[in-house]
């Protein structure tokens, strides 16, 4: 008590602490609890390690596998075979040939000028065909495989893979090219092939689309049955090292070929068309009487798919771009052009059903006025009295002139609709143009102009705002030779409904028609030179010549008569369509000659569209006279293009001053001999190697006749 007083005095307390003792027990407890905790979050990170590892090994063992043989291992894909089209009888419009080719892959290349200079050098590409792939690189967007060569040699395929290590992005193959061995014939029936464009990707993310080698259809029926024709890629695994070098090569899957499909074309008949055409620019289209199958439809002058599908270079593009005869253009579903006198057969049809009489009769002075306008028929004498037969035979203008305003526009637009002039078909074609089959509520709708008299008039021979295309053409013949309404069919074996009669046409005026169509061939009529050459087969047709200005009278005074002393694009168009045999009609037949002007017999429709149908019937005496006639022309479309491109080539040459043109020779002047070399012809294109595909199963007021 007393140790205490002292605080007590100060008024202060403080407790005495009490002693913590820590005994053995307690220390042993504390040391585990904490290694309870430390052991517990130990188990728990090992557990989370042994699940990840489990998530990782078992569950998601396929992706990371695969991401392991990935850096191991390439797969390349290997693009399908693409399906052959074949014609009626089996025979390959488009197949597939093997051979070597380089392909460049943009966002693999380092030194593209470098790659491109070096690969011109082992390959010895042309200027042009360097030019070509320059561009293409700077359009591919980085990942679009551009081509530098196809149907390469063993030796020069071998050149570059050696090579490899030294030209990053350079990606040598061996695979399958598409080939057309018909060429430039078929041009415009089945378009070609071509890399897919930048928006083609962007629109699928289809990997095999950005494949060197593969191609999708561009154009005509190779764009139109793109899907059916594409079979279904391959793959090959090759092991690699890090550095990207071929090890081995382990597996690889086969591709599937796409599907073939066969058309109603004759392909020695399509072929014979587009030489028939000769040096001419136009359409010969032949189908089948019996069920609308389409025969030949031959456009010429055309390109070869061969060179789009191989990739086409600046200075063959620039030829066809610049050619006046417009050999980019498919003219028989494109090109509109107006009928002529190819369509009094259907306006005296529709006479006919009008209730006028075949021997009711016009006299023909040459002219008639209507209005203040005078039109004149193509003879200017005049044909005196006309019935209905000798009209057509004839193509008296002033007959159908008076006649057809006594029917008025109103039925012969109906009747030309009836027979297929301006129709809508539903063909395997990306694009197509219609015509135009004119009357007073079309032009009042489009124009908002009433109907005069003079438009009933140039309508009835075929002018002023009435437009057909080829196809349309074939399609009014083959309804005039059978009275039914026949449409036209490209794929074989496609079922259809069966064709019905024309609406409220007998048989009785269609026999009219046609003995009217037989005279203006064999009847001392305007279309003798259509006369069949095969014996026992008569052709009934008609002619007609389609103006496309009026000569003025300043270029008559300056001596312009007619369609020879006219430049090219000024000149009257020439056709004719007409079906054989005329007393039991098979074949029908149009062609159309742009600014023919009747200038060459030989090379004019009625001749053309005649030869055309000989071949139906008598094939070998047909290709006799057409090589015979070749010889003329300067040969084939193959040869006849080849010397085409030669003698751009060298005048581009001459252009950029890299020839200098020898001056011709001049014996008057100085009697030496120093005339130039001439230009030899570029070599016509080698031979196809035998392909690796296994073949599948078999405005005017006046208009000429």
């Amino acid at each position: 008590m007393r140790a205490d007083r002292p605080l007590a005095r100060h008024g202060m307390k403080f407790p005495r602490p009490k002693r913590k003792i820590v005994t053995e027990a307690a220390q042993s407890l504390t040391f585990t609890r904490r290694a309870m905790v430390v052991g517990g979050l130990q188990v728990g990170i090992g557990a989370l390690l042994a699940g990840r590892m489990a998530w990782i090994s078992v569950v998601q063992h396929e992706k990371y596998s695969m991401l392991a043989e990935s850096n191991r291992v390439n797969l390349t894909l290997i693009p399908p075979r693409r399906g052959w089209i074949i014609d009626r009888n089996g025979r390959p419009l488009a197949n597939n040939r093997t051979d070597f080719r380089v392909d460049l892959i943009p966002q693999r290349m380092t030194d593209a000028d470098g790659t491109v200079r070096h690969l011109a050098e082992l390959l010895s590409l042309p200027p042009d065909e360097v030019d070509r792939i320059r561009d293409e690189l700077d359009k591919s967007a980085g990942f679009r495989p551009v081509q530098v060569a196809d149907k390469l040699t063993y030796d020069q395929y071998a050149a570059v893979s050696v090579r490899l290590p030294d030209l990053p992005g350079v990606a040598p193959s061996q695979g399958f090219s598409r080939y057309y061995p018909a060429g430039a014939s078929v041009g415009h029936l089945l378009g070609y092939v071509g890399s897919a464009s930048a928006k083609d990707y962007e629109e699928r993310r289809d990997p095999l689309l950005i494949t060197p080698g593969f191609k999708v259809g561009k154009d005509g029926l190779e764009k139109s049955f793109d899907q059916r024709l594409t079979g279904k890629p391959g793959a090959k695994r090759v092991e690699v090292t890090a550095r990207g070098k071929i090890v081995q090569e382990l597996t690889t899957r086969s591709d599937t070929p796409g599907n073939t499909i066969q058309l109603t074309i004759d392909a020695g008949l399509q072929d014979y068309a587009g030489r028939r055409l000769a040096t001419q620019s136009g359409s010969v289209v032949v189908i089948d009487c019996h069920n609308g199958d389409v025969l030949a439809m031959a456009s010429m002058p055309s390109f070869d798919p061969n060179s789009f599908s191989d990739g086409i270079s600046h200075l063959e593009w620039e030829m066809l771009s610049k050619d006046d005869h417009v050999p980019l253009r498919n003219k028989t579903l494109q090109g509109l052009y107006p009928p002529g006198s190819t369509v009094k057969p259907m306006v005296a049809l529709a006479l006919l059903e009008g209730g006028f009489s075949p021997e009711d009769t016009v006299n023909c002075a040459g002219a008639l006025r209507v209005g203040n306008t005078l039109f004149h028929c193509h003879s200017r004498r005049g044909h005196g009295g006309v019935n209905m037969k000798r009209a057509i035979a004839q193509s008296c203008d002033i007959y159908f002139y008076v006649m057809a305003q006594r029917l008025g526009m109103d039925r012969i637009a109906a009747m030309a609709r009836r027979v297929g002039m301006g129709q809508k078909f539903p063909l395997p074609f990306p694009s197509q143009s219609y015509g135009t089959v004119p009357d007073p509520d079309w032009k009042l709708k489009k124009y908002g102009k009433e109907w005069q008299i003079y438009d009933t008039v140039n309508a009835t021979i075929g002018q002023g705002y009435m437009l057909i295309n080829p196809l349309q053409m074939a399609v009014m013949a083959s309804r005039l030779a059978t009275g039914r309404e026949l449409m036209p069919n490209f794929i074989l074996g496609e079922r259809h409904p069966d064709a019905q009669p024309i609406p409220g046409v007998s048989d009785a005026h269609l026999a009219t028609i046609r003995d009217a169509m037989n005279a203006v061939v064999n009847g001392g009529g305007t279309g003798g030179a259509a006369r069949s050459s095969i014996p026992g087969v008569m052709i009934a047709g008609k002619t007609g010549t389609a103006q496309v200005r009026r000569i003025t009278m300043a270029e008559r005074a300056g001596g312009v008569r007619g369609n020879a002393g006219l430049p090219f694009k000024l000149r009257d168009h020439a056709l004719f369509q007409g079906f054989a045999p005329f007393d039991n009609p098979r074949y029908a037949v149009a062609c159309i000659i742009e600014h023919g002007g009747h200038l060459n017999r030989n090379e004019d429709a009625p001749m053309i569209a005649s030869d055309t149908l000989s071949y139906l019937f008598d094939p070998k005496k047909a290709m006799e006279k057409l090589e015979t006639l070749e010889k003329g022309w300067g040969g084939p479309p193959a040869e006849r293009q080849a010397r085409q491109m030669a003698a751009f080539r060298l005048a581009k040459a001459i252009e950029k001053g890299e020839v200098v043109p020898q001056p011709a020779s001049n014996a008057a002047d100085n009697g030496a001999d120093n005339a130039a070399e001439p230009t030899r012809p570029a070599p016509p294109p080698p031979a196809p190697e035998d392909t690796g595909d296994v073949p599948p199963p078999p405005g005017s007021n006046a208009a000429a006749p």
